[in-house]
């Protein structure tokens, strides 16, 4: 994982190293092509001359003594008494005489369970943690690919409630009961760039997912991404079985969540979340056919131009025109 204020991860590093060290480019233009400042590519630099190719993993930032680190014996304290009291952070400070502050941080230090995943009355974890909610990022293009399909409701003609302000009588199937159906949002996205695809495809069957899939590889590839290690889905019959041929074909793995961990696809999951607050329900449609066709506009603004906080405030194909 990268370290957390580190402006470039490892394949940044190496490819500042390349085009300094084996182009001879000046170190000032290489960083300011990478959005770093002229000390820290100094920095790589010198490392990378003093130790070569290991002086580009990443390094902890931990000091070599901490002398106000709170004693271990007063941790053992704090730890006992949560785990005997099953108190929180305020009554514990006041109990041991130490700040509250101080005990939040030696509980999440020493991976103590929150109150809420507890059994009030026995103490016992009842409850499942998010054990991948810390952050990761893989370090190249390719390397892995989230997919995902999300179902949203048909917009009726007129624009259903929404466009004629949500009274209950303008809403046709509210009155007769007339079925209006689901658009199925298939999308993939780059670990490592973002890059996103998506398609609104009739159903998510075995067959519809694989043909969504060879599609999406071939827009990855016209965007640089020519290659697909692994592709990420959950456990949905369509995807455990029938895009085997698929995957083979691209000379990728297959990689499956834990069931009932939505969260570990959470990048693909943050898109379905950004699709529906920016591109489906962001303005009001009068026709399905309207919101489907604004769909492809909207998705090469996120590509190319709309701000990722994940990627510093640069979009998605940033990374792949640095490569």
């Amino acid at each position: 994982m990268p370290h957390a204020n580190a402006r470039l991860n490892s394949y940044g590093r190496r490819l500042l190293i390349d085009r300094v060290v084996h182009q001879g480019r000046p170190v000032a233009h290489v960083a300011h092509e990478l959005g770093i400042s002229r000390q820290t590519g100094y920095r790589w630099v010198r490392r990378w001359r003093a130790e070569g190719p290991a002086s580009l993993r990443d390094r902890s930032s931990r000091p070599l003594s901490s002398p106000t680190r709170v004693p271990a014996a007063v941790e053992d304290a704090i730890c006992a008494a949560r785990a005997r009291d099953r108190s929180g952070p305020d009554v514990l400070a006041a109990e041991l005489g130490v700040p509250a502050r101080t005990v939040t941080r030696v509980l999440r230090r020493r991976g103590m369970p929150l109150l809420r995943d507890l059994d009030p009355l026995t103490g016992q974890v009842i409850r499942a943690s998010k054990a991948t909610t810390v952050r990761y990022e893989r370090d190249r293009p390719g390397e892995l690919v989230h997919m995902d399909v999300k179902k949203l409701g048909r917009i009726p003609d007129g624009g259903g409630w929404r466009a004629s302000g949500g009274t209950l009588a303008s809403h046709q199937s509210r009155v007769d009961k007339t079925p209006i159906g689901f658009d199925y949002v298939h999308s993939m996205v780059d670990d490592y760039s973002r890059l996103a695809y998506s398609e609104i495809l009739p159903d998510e069957k075995g067959p519809t997912c694989a043909g969504f899939l060879v599609r999406a590889a071939a827009y990855f590839a016209a965007h640089g991404i020519t290659r697909i290690e692994r592709i990420m889905t959950d456990n949905a019959f369509a995807y455990r079985y029938s895009l085997r041929a698929v995957a083979a074909d691209l000379g990728a793995k297959q990689v499956f969540i834990k069931p009932h961990c939505p969260w570990q696809n959470g990048k693909v999951e943050r898109l379905n979340r950004t699709l529906q607050t920016e591109w489906a329900y962001r303005q009001v449609f009068i026709t399905n056919a309207e919101r489907a066709d604004a769909l492809a506009p909207w998705l090469e603004h996120y590509n190319t131009r709309r701000r990722h906080s994940a990627l510093g405030g640069l979009p998605p194909i940033s990374r792949l025109s640095a490569t």
